[in-house]
């Protein structure tokens, strides 16, 4: 994928690299595994907060999916994360 992204920049003369190829596409696909695991880092960070707080979840019976999706969507908001 990330090769096929360089060529087709490079190829429209969108952007001419400064580096070897090969390292420009490695760079890209750091660039893209990045992007892809940002949710899945988000949601072990958002387990990770409320396992902090598991026994006070469980003493008071509250509803452990919408403290997640609530928790998530806060940090969603304050650190600019698009999904």
């Amino acid at each position: 994928m990330a090769e096929r992204i360089v060529r087709d920049l490079t190829g429209k003369g969108l952007i001419e690299p400064s580096v070897e190829m090969e390292e420009l596409v490695r760079a890209v696909d750091e660039i893209i595994l990045e992007e892809l695991t940002v949710e899945d880092r988000l949601n072990e960070e958002v387990r990770e907060i409320l396992s902090k707080h598991s026994s006070e979840i469980e003493g008071k019976r509250l509803d452990y999916k919408r403290l997640f999706d609530m928790t998530k969507r806060k940090l969603v908001k304050e650190r600019n994360i698009i999904l």
